[in-house]
């Protein structure tokens, strides 16, 4: 900038007249006999960045099929908290394509009850493998016997693929209800949640028990996979 120049150019007229002077005195110093104090300086901090956090990446898009959730589901509190603590968002942006798909066998799903919004619940993916694995499209949903796949809110899509670290979480939100009067809703116990891979291709599903007093019309959407619960529960 052009201050820091101006800045810049003083400093250096300023460092050379105190050499000149300091030469004059030198000279001045030795016909007295005696020695030029030395100077004393201190040297300019290093320069610094702050680089700014990538977007964690999103699942593609997919259809629902079934969601299970872990026994002991913990409670969402008001604001999204689980267990009073902000939940892990994914990692920033990786390469999904080699990554493995999160699966029965190196995660674990689990669903609870949020305050907000209402006729809502939170699904959630943990990774509780040793290596990275990939939250593809959005879960498929399966409540109690329905023969049907639960739908996707296809708005929901988010950028790029939620890739997971060991011990990392993604969410997923379900809206139980559609439109006040258009189907009668029906209690439900059990939620089949079914994983799939990059190519929306189902993986083996696991069975959840779910809330209390859960009910749903058969008008309700599963999201995609999102790195954090207010984006999961936005819909």
């Amino acid at each position: 900038m052009r201050t820091d120049r101006i800045r810049t150019t003083a400093l250096a007229a300023t460092a050379l007249a105190a050499a000149l002077s300091l030469t004059a005195c030198g000279g001045e110093d030795k016909a007295m006999g005696t020695k030029a104090a030395p100077t004393t300086g201190t040297a300019a901090p290093a320069a610094t960045s702050n680089d700014s956090t990538a977007q964690p990446d999103a699942p593609e898009a997919g259809t629902p099929d079934t969601q299970t959730v872990p026994a002991g589901g913990k409670q969402a509190g008001d604001d999204g908290v689980t267990d009073g603590k902000k939940p892990q968002t994914a990692p920033n942006a990786k390469a999904a394509a080699s990554v493995a798909a999160c699966t029965t066998t190196n995660s674990t799903v689990g669903v609870s009850p949020v305050s907000r919004p209402i006729n809502h619940l939170l699904l959630t993916v943990t990774n509780t493998g040793s290596a990275d694995c990939a939250a593809y499209h959005a879960p498929f949903l399966r409540f109690d016997d329905a023969q049907a796949v639960y739908p996707v809110y296809d708005d929901s899509r988010p950028q790029s693929v939620v890739v997971l670290s060991p011990g990392e979480k993604a969410y997923a939100g379900i809206a139980l209800l559609g439109e006040p009067g258009q189907n009668e809703p029906v209690q439900s116990e059990n939620l089949g949640v079914t994983m799939v891979d990059r190519n929306n291709a189902p993986k083996n599903e696991s069975t959840l028990k779910l809330p209390a007093e859960t009910y749903t019309d058969g008008l309700g959407f599963v999201t995609y996979w999102q790195s954090d619960v207010e984006t999961a529960l936005m819909y």
